[in-house]
């Protein structure tokens, strides 16, 4: 018969009340139930969302001009190109085509103000896609040079923001735009916020708006319009096959463009399980090895992510 050993005696180890006795978090080394997971989690979360901000703040105050400087780098090139074949598009059409419409983002003028130091390559659209590229012309609207009426918009701040400085032309100043029919001289009239008198022109003169937001540089409250009139010679006007009824929302002063919101999800989602995928990493491997592999991973979704929350923000901001 065994005999419980006196109190306060040491028990053995291995023996009596110590059999079977199991740690209150199960097996030893074994995390507490639940509390992994939940870890996991919270980790992905927090990554998800810092990768989020951090890539949102760098694409907009860094990246994007990059991306609008590549994008001019190339615009130019081509139009240049095309400039001395003769083959520039002076209309809706495309001049090989004239039953095809230019792609968006097409180039076609050069838009120089040397008063704010612009010079830009102006690209055929209006929506927040184009003009991340540079300066865009309403599709429905005349080209620069033209009798008629024709406006441009562009960036206040994001992407390069080539309207930056459209708030401190004068009356009176002077710029030109380059197009397939040579270049057009036009002086500033006044500038136009919501609320002044629209100048009249009569259909032989040439009137061109320069459109972008108004206000703070990313909080715009409105749209600050430039008036100018063609001093040079207005050229023919080829048949508008665009209409009003053929321009989106997204194509308008201020617009947003709604589909961006199913690559948002898309993009959103990749991040997520990025993010769950190196929180699950750097449980098993040390710091620097996960550092390497998350920065660039959620760098690129953070980017991408950035990129299409701003094309849901106003085309003009």
């Amino acid at each position: 018969m065994v005999q419980a050993p006196p109190p306060g005696a040491p028990m053995a180890p291995g023996g009596g009340a110590s059999q079977g006795r199991v740690p209150a978090g199960g097996a030893a080394g074994r995390p507490r139930s639940g509390r992994a997971p939940a870890r996991v989690v919270l980790s992905a979360a927090f990554l998800s969302l810092a990768a989020s901000l951090l890539g949102y703040a760098v694409w907009i105050t860094f990246a994007s001009h990059l991306y609008y400087d590549r994008v001019q780098h190339d615009a130019y090139a081509s139009y240049r190109a095309e400039l001395a074949q003769a083959i520039a598009p002076t209309g809706p059409t495309n001049p090989n085509n004239a039953k095809q419409l230019l792609a968006p983002g097409s180039p076609v003028a050069v838009l120089r103000i040397p008063e704010i130091g612009l010079s830009a390559v102006v690209l055929e659209g209006t929506s927040g896609a184009v003009l991340e590229g540079g300066p865009g012309h309403l599709r429905d609207t005349q080209l620069p040079g033209q009798a008629g009426f024709s406006e441009i918009m562009g960036r206040r701040a994001a992407y390069g923001g080539p309207f930056a400085r459209l708030s401190s032309l004068s009356p009176g100043q002077l710029f030109t735009v380059t197009t397939g029919q040579g270049v057009f001289r036009y002086r500033v009239i006044d500038l136009r916020r919501a609320g002044d008198p629209i100048p009249r022109f009569t259909s032989r003169q040439g009137w061109l708006v320069l459109a972008t937001a108004d206000g703070p540089a990313f909080a715009p409250s409105g749209i600050l319009r430039v008036d100018a009139n063609l001093i040079s010679k207005p050229q023919p006007a080829p048949a508008m096959v665009v209409s009003a009824a053929d321009i989106g929302p997204n194509e308008l002063a201020m617009g947003t463009d709604s589909l961006a919101w199913v690559p948002l999800v898309l993009w959103g989602q990749g991040l997520v399980l990025a993010a769950i995928g190196l929180s699950w990493l750097a449980a098993r491997w040390n710091r620097w090895q996960t550092w390497v592999v998350a920065v660039p991973a959620l760098s690129y979704l953070g980017l991408a992510v950035a990129d299409q929350v701003t094309r849901l923000l106003p085309n003009l901001m």
